[in-house]
């Protein structure tokens, strides 16, 4: 059914969804960016918008409903725990659950020693309890993260982040003593060897490591392009925090939860990391994230110092323990890398037809999967433009899918792990269509005489 509201002063009519963005604009910042897509019900893969507009979701919330929207098992671990209390705050009336899933996450996560887990509510509150930790451990203060990276949109955050527009333009002065590397992409020409040289370059000539607290990095970068970490620098960077005593972060925010194929981004590496953030697809739609890690780094912070009101919300938390049970019996990890191979397999196939060599590299890691788009076949100039004409020609058909990259022109997918199979048929249908629409038209407007 489609709504309509009709403006009485000048006599049209306008969708709801038009009605609605009329509305945000008077009454939301304009900061806070969106798409035009207004949700009314969605469920496992499906979208629909107020107008009753279907869509495939292959954003799923940025990575968060890795186990669809509104898995069922989930949403009876939430109605059962909502009959029995809401909030508690865990430092006053702690609760079964979290320390449930605190056991869970300490088992899951590989450190090679004993870990300790505790909870909180978003991807940067566990990115700046991380740094946190792990400067109390240290007594040190820097902290090195990589190029392209995101860990956030607070202070800590966005000094750790490395892509300014939009995240950290006009927000500074940013906390001090943070420092970036290149991160290695292939494609871009930036190898392990030339990011591990920067790295010793920095602790060389800019900060000492005996001043470093930790290295942050995410195994498989979300917002930087989908570029994965090579084994070689995870390995590198385990062999200088192991000898400068610096603490090494994992930030599995957007690539943990079987996202990649694996419980954690990082087990591809086969290297340990000392602590992990979590959040995004922990608990499937409900605000909650956690940095797990080894005990002895972990206890280091005084009783007091970590924490919240809403840190492990209890909802949350039962939702949490629903969702590892169900990647455990769904089998959710070989899920993710069945998805990956059938979709990229279909964009091997759109990339390597004539005409289409404008995609210059397609990137699967599980099902977190990307295709970047140049102006020539070397890479080295970036397609923005195209970029944003797939995503609306893919929205125009029913597809939802983002973009990101340093350089704007990465196509990013992230659709269910749960996405039944004629579904994502369907959605590589619409994508090859928008693919193509989107290259036409831009060849056809760049062929207009000026």
């Amino acid at each position: 059914m489609i709504f309509e509201v009709r403006s009485t002063k000048e006599g049209i009519s306008m969708s709801h969804r038009q009605a609605l963005r009329a509305r945000q604009e008077n009454a939301v910042v304009s900061g806070v960016a969106t798409k035009a897509i207004f949700v009314d019900k969605a469920l496992n893969a499906e979208l629909w918008d107020v107008d009753g507009r279907r869509f495939i979701d292959f954003a799923a919330g940025i990575a968060v409903t890795n186990t669809g929207h509104r898995h069922p098992y989930v949403m009876n671990a939430v109605a059962k725990q909502a009959e029995l209390f809401t909030h508690t705050c865990f430092h006053v009336a702690p609760y079964e659950s979290y320390i449930k899933l605190a056991e869970r996450l300490n088992r899951i996560v590989d450190t090679g020693e004993e870990n300790r887990t505790m909870l909180v509510t978003t991807g940067a509150e566990a990115v700046e309890n991380a740094i946190k930790i792990a400067r109390a451990h240290t007594k040190r203060s820097a902290v090195v993260a990589f190029t392209g990276a995101f860990h956030g949109r607070t202070m800590m955050g966005m000094a750790l982040t490395g892509k300014v527009a939009p995240y950290k333009k006009g927000f500074g002065p940013f906390p001090a003593e943070i420092f970036h590397v290149p991160f290695p992409a292939a494609f871009s020409g930036v190898d392990v060897e030339a990011t591990l040289l920067a790295l010793d370059n920095l602790l060389a000539s800019d900060v000492e490591p005996d001043r470093v607290a930790a290295f942050i990095i995410e195994p498989v970068q979300g917002e930087g392009g989908f570029n994965a970490a090579p084994a070689e620098l995870l390995q590198g960077l385990r062999e200088r925090a192991d000898k400068h005593g610096i603490v090494l972060i994992a930030d599995e925010i957007q690539a943990g939860m079987a996202r990649t194929g694996t419980m954690l981004a990082v087990e591809h590496s086969g290297v340990r990391p000392d602590l992990v953030t979590l959040a995004k697809g922990l608990a499937g739609g409900f605000p909650l994230s956690a940095v797990v890690g080894k005990a002895r780094i972990m206890n280091s912070a005084h009783p007091g110092g970590l924490g919240g009101t809403y840190a492990g919300n209890p909802i949350s938390v039962a939702a949490a323990n629903a969702v590892l049970d169900v990647i455990e019996n769904e089998k959710l990890c070989a899920r993710a890398a069945w998805i990956g191979e059938k979709v990229g397999a279909s964009l091997d196939v759109i990339a390597a037809r004539q005409g289409m060599e404008r995609i210059g590299d397609v990137r699967v890691s599980g099902a977190m999967i990307a295709f970047e788009l140049v102006e020539d076949k070397d890479g080295k100039i970036a397609a923005p433009q195209l970029t944003s004409q797939i995503v609306a020609e893919a929205e125009q058909r029913g597809l939802i899918i983002l973009s990101c990259g340093i350089r704007y022109n990465v196509i990013r997918l992230l659709p269910p792990l749960t996405i039944e199979e004629p579904v994502l048929d369907e959605a590589l249908h619409i994508l090859e269509t928008s693919i193509e629409a989107a290259f036409s038209k831009i060849a056809s407007a760049m062929a207009e005489p000026r």
